[in-house]
């Protein structure tokens, strides 16, 4: 191997496991973890309610679960990205003000 294409290979290996990506991701974007966790919670609710769905029939159960759960994802996103503009442009200018 080349120097060049070692240099670029150690670019991409790093010592960052998952659980400090997580981490670094959740204190960049508070409503990642909020995210995963609602996503969680409504796959086991609807987990829980498949035993427990009666007569409706499987595929109208699954959609209804799929729905719930990518609306949750879409709510903590754009939480998310409300919370990054309001830092961005709201919490920034008063911040300014305070240094002048």
């Amino acid at each position: 191997m080349s120097s060049s294409q070692e240099s670029v290979l150690s670019s991409y290996e790093t010592d960052d496991s998952q659980a400090s990506k997580l981490m670094k991701k959740s204190k960049e974007s508070p409503f990642v973890p909020v995210g995963i966790a609602g996503l969680i919670a409504v796959v086991g609710y609807g987990l829980y309610r498949l035993k427990h769905r009666g007569d409706t029939k499987m595929s109208v159960h699954l959609i209804h679960m799929r729905v719930g759960a990518q609306g949750f994802v879409v709510g903590a996103m754009t939480c998310g990205v409300l919370y990054s503009m309001y830092r961005e442009y709201l919490a920034k200018p008063n911040e300014q003000k305070k240094d002048d």
